[in-house]
């Protein structure tokens, strides 16, 4: 993960985030390093990463601006909006109050152990 200053825009930690992909064991052979398929809202609905993707050998799915709504990438942009809600649900993690990344990092692994332990509690 990678922390950036609250007002970047996203588009431009789109390229950093895939090169930090880890290996994904599972299958006997070389392990998978990339998505198949990258899903993105209008945010990021430009030709040129559209053709960075492409050349990575990952195919894009960006719903395109002015058009419609109805290609289904909202269900999975929910998804990410859900899992944010609940990280602002904790004070700390709302507004960075940390000057260093680590104890920030350290706060939001915090919190994802809290989530998780959270929902394995209702599935008991």
């Amino acid at each position: 993960m990678s922390l950036t200053g609250g007002n970047r825009n996203d588009v431009t930690q789109l390229l950093p985030l895939l090169d930090k992909i880890p290996a994904v064991a599972g299958v006997v052979g070389r392990p998978r390093r990339r998505p198949d398929m990258l899903f993105a809202d209008r945010g990021y609905d430009h030709d040129k990463y559209r053709r960075l993707l492409r050349q990575r050998g990952i195919r894009p799915a960006i719903a395109e601006r002015g058009q419609s709504h109805g290609t289904g990438l909202g269900t999975f942009r929910w998804v990410v909006e859900r899992t944010i809600s609940w990280l602002h649900g904790f004070r700390r993690l709302r507004i960075r109050w940390e000057r260093r990344d680590d104890i920030h990092e350290a706060f939001l692994g915090l919190a994802v152990c809290l989530i998780t332990h959270r929902h394995v509690q209702r599935l008991c």
